[in-house]
């Protein structure tokens, strides 16, 4: 009923900000592991610093943020995969070991899906604090992602497709 009195602190989330908002954690959760096992990978420090920002600057306290609100809304929350032990680099063989350019593609993919799963989010909430959350979520994504871009064009790791020139 809350949608209908024009109280927004009474407003129940309807099933699609539910869903999203649920799949979204998940995802957080999945990739906070991905990270760092990437973290563990990544041999240069100018990509090690970043990631290591994303992570606990970026996609934990999105996780942090998200989680809160489904637990205020008592709406069970996904599981967590267990967190990865630091390793060295050196400790990782080297035919098992993600190249510095290969971890900055991955991670770069990753911003752009959660931007566009942002944008998403945005676009069917019909809840002013969902909507500003994740226009929040979606800035820190794009400058995270210049960032990114930002080494690997000075690492000389961008692939650049063809150029036509007729």
């Amino acid at each position: 009923m809350g949608m209908l009195n024009g109280n927004k602190e009474e407003e129940a989330f309807h099933a699609g900000e539910v869903y999203h908002l649920w799949t979204y954690l998940y995802n957080a959760k999945c990739f906070c592991v991905t990270m760092q096992v990437l973290i563990n990978h990544t041999g240069d420090n100018d990509l090690k610093v970043l990631l290591e920002d994303v992570l606990e600057n970026g996609f934990t306290q999105e996780e942090q943020q998200v989680e809160t609100l489904l637990k205020e809304t008592g709406i069970r929350l996904p599981p967590a995969p267990p967190d990865r032990p630091n390793v060295e680099t050196q400790d990782i063989p080297a035919g098992a070991r993600f190249n510095d350019p290969e971890i900055a593609a991955m991670v770069q993919k990753e911003l752009m899906a959660g931007r566009m799963t942002a944008s998403y989010i945005i676009g069917i909430s019909l809840q002013e604090k969902l909507r500003t959350m994740f226009e929040e979520f979606n800035t820190q994504k794009e400058e995270y992602e210049l960032k990114l871009l930002n080494i690997t064009k000075e690492k000389g790791w961008i692939v650049y497709p063809p150029i036509n020139t007729k």
